[in-house]
């Protein structure tokens, strides 16, 4: 199934974008698909903890699943439509050790047929969009035609490639290096727009502006941001008007906090702790007056046993917006 989710989202990254981040950005943005982070078939299959537990409020949100079995893929899959997932994504794009170890995530665009495989045995268990999101390349395997191979075995199966425009050196540098050493190649990705119309062709790596993210919609479908939107997240706050033609536009950081302490005391009640929640709100008011120690008192506080609103309280009594 061709999906149209993917004109704007947030990349899914391990250890940032759980469900507390999710539901903060979205406050942000009504209209951008978010990712959770990467969760393996294992983790669901056989750990104890419940690793699809999102919140209705996050619509529209994609799963992406590390694996490389194609059956426990398509069971993962069924279970996160009937949870009510939006899309399913599939990881082949990181580089770390512990991927690779699991036979998942970039080493597998060197088995094409292999992730054909999986993404069929997934597209066969759900009615929900199923999407690749990979690299320009791997170790050496660089060259336009090895990434071209790999779209094009995949392509009967999938219609949505989001494309991380460097390669990935699967070893010798670390998962930081390999988001920042191999450079950049956005005019690769144009291409595979060009040659390939049929799909949907969504762009990420290195994207840190609105202008740069509407100059890329002018070649490609879609754009993923991944670092810059966790780390100055008010960089959400204009996608839907910008680039979506929505009346959302947030200009009062303030109020977006504001808007986060309903849940937040619903969580807290939970059992969760303030610091889990408030760790994806520090970049919030970068550039404003007050921004430094907001963060500092947020993190001296918010982990503390019992920390609740009142410390959001308190830090928020920093900030000078005018």
């Amino acid at each position: 199934m061709k999906s149209t989710l993917n004109k704007f989202s947030v990349a899914p990254m391990l250890d940032w974008t759980d469900r507390h981040c999710r539901y903060f950005h979205r406050i942000l943005t009504k209209q951008s698909l978010l990712y959770t982070e990467m969760v393996t078939t294992g983790a669901i299959l056989f750990g104890k903890g419940d690793y699809l537990t999102f919140n209705a409020q996050e619509h529209p949100v994609s799963l992406q699943l590390g694996g490389s079995d194609p059956v426990s893929l398509a069971k993962c899959a069924k279970l996160a439509e009937q949870r009510g997932y939006d899309e399913i994504n599939l990881n082949v794009g990181c580089p770390s050790d512990r991927v690779q170890n699991g036979m998942f995530g970039a080493c597998l665009m060197g088995n094409a047929t292999l992730v054909a495989d999986c993404i069929k045995a997934m597209q066969d268990a759900v009615t929900i969009p199923v999407t690749v999101k990979h690299r320009i390349g791997i170790d050496q395997q660089d060259s336009y035609e090895f990434v071209c191979h790999f779209i094009e075995t995949i392509m009967p199966y999938c219609q949505t490639f989001i494309v991380h425009a460097r390669k990935a050196w699967l070893s010798g540098l670390s998962p930081k290096e390999n988001r920042e050493v191999p450079p950049l190649d956005y005019e690769r990705v144009y291409q595979l727009k060009r040659d390939y119309p049929e799909l949907v062709i969504a762009i990420n790596g290195g994207i840190t502006s609105l202008e740069q993210i509407k100059i890329h919609l002018q070649h490609v479908d879609g754009v993923m941001v991944g670092r810059e939107a966790y780390q100055n997240p008010m960089l959400l706050s204009e996608i839907d008007q910008q680039i979506f033609a929505k009346d959302h536009v947030i200009t009062n950081p303030i109020s977006v906090i504001e808007q986060l302490f309903p849940y937040i005391e619903v969580e807290l009640a939970k059992g969760t702790q303030l610091n889990h929640i408030m760790r994806h709100t520090l970049g919030i008011f970068n550039g404003k007056k007050g921004a430094k120690q907001w963060r500092r008192y947020l993190s001296e506080n918010a982990h503390k046993k019992g920390a609740g609103l009142e410390v959001v309280e308190k830090a928020l009594s920093f900030i000078q917006l005018h």
